[in-house]
C-alpha cells in the first residue's frame, strides 16, 4: 500500500479564459503562486519520501514550494500530463463552439471512446493516468508520495476510487491547490480525504468547472459556460 497525496495545480490565467490548458505549458498566475506557497506550508513537517509532478510547466511550479518547504527534489513524470485534447487545445469554449460545432456536440455527449482530432479519449487517458500511478506506486511501496497534477487526473483517480463510469460528465470538486489524499495497491484505490481547501481559505472564489452545465451549441440559448480545468 503506497499513501498519495494528490494536488491540483495552481491558478492559471486560462482557468479564467475558459480554455482548454490540455497539454499546453501556461504558467501560474498570482492567485496559482500563492495557492502553491500555502499547500507547502500545510504539507510542512509531514513526512513525505517522494515528489512528483507532471512535466508541464503549471505543476512544475506548483511542485516548486513544496519542493523547497520539504526539501525534496522534483522528478517530472509526463504519465500525469493533463488529457489531450489535440486541435482544441488552448481554445476558449466559445471559440470551439463557433469553429467545431459538430466536434463540441459530440465531446458534450461525455462518451469514454470520444477523442477530439488529435487528443485523447477519456478511456485512454484513463489507462495513461492509472499506469502512470501505479508504475509510482509499485516503485515506492509503503511510502508517501506528493504528486502535483491537473485536474483531469483527478478525476480519472476518483472515478476509479468510487467505481463510476468513465463516461459522462465529471462528479467531484477539484480545486486548483485543492489536495486530495488516497491510498493504492495495484489497481485499487481508496479515498482517504478529497479535495481539502482550509489552507486556501480567504483566497478568491476560483472558477468552478462543471461538467454538467457544458451543452451542445445546437442547444443552447443564453447558458454560460464554465470553466475549463
Amino acid at each position: 500500500m503506497t499513501e498519495l497525496i494528490l494536488v491540483r495545480h495552481g491558478e492559471t490565467d486560462w482557468n479564467r479564459e475558459l480554455r482548454f490548458q490540455g497539454q499546453i505549458d501556461v504558467p501560474l498566475n498570482a492567485t496559482g503562486f500563492e495557492q502553491a506557497r500555502r499547500v507547502a506550508e500545510r504539507l510542512a513537517g509531514e513526512p513525505v519520501q517522494q515528489l512528483v509532478s507532471s512535466d508541464l510547466l503549471r505543476t512544475r511550479q506548483t511542485a516548486q514550494a513544496p519542493s523547497e518547504r520539504l526539501g525534496l527534489a522534483t522528478a517530472h513524470d509526463a504519465g500525469l500530463r493533463e488529457q489531450g485534447f489535440g486541435a482544441v487545445d488552448g481554445m476558449r469554449v466559445e471559440d470551439i463552439q463557433q469553429e467545431f460545432p459538430q466536434e463540441w456536440a459530440r465531446w458534450t455527449l461525455f462518451d469514454a471512446e470520444y477523442a477530439f482530432e488529435g487528443g485523447e479519449s477519456t478511456r485512454v487517458f484513463h489507462a495513461r493516468v492509472m499506469a502512470a500511478l501505479q508504475r509510482l506506486t509499485q516503485a515506492h511501496v509503503a511510502q508517501r508520495l506528493l504528486v502535483v497534477t491537473h485536474g483531469g487526473v483527478l478525476d480519472m483517480v476518483y472515478r476509479s476510487a468510487m467505481g463510476l463510469s468513465l463516461s459522462g460528465p465529471r462528479q467531484s470538486v477539484i480545486p486548483n491547490g485543492g489536495i486530495s489524499r488516497v491510498r493504492m495497491s495495484g489497481d485499487t484505490v481508496e479515498i482517504v480525504s478529497w479535495a481539502e481547501t482550509a489552507h486556501l481559505q480567504g483566497m478568491p472564489a476560483q472558477p468552478v468547472y462543471d461538467q454538467s452545465k457544458l451543452v451542445p451549441v445546437v442547444a443552447q440559448t443564453e447558458t454560460s459556460s464554465p470553466s475549463i480545468a
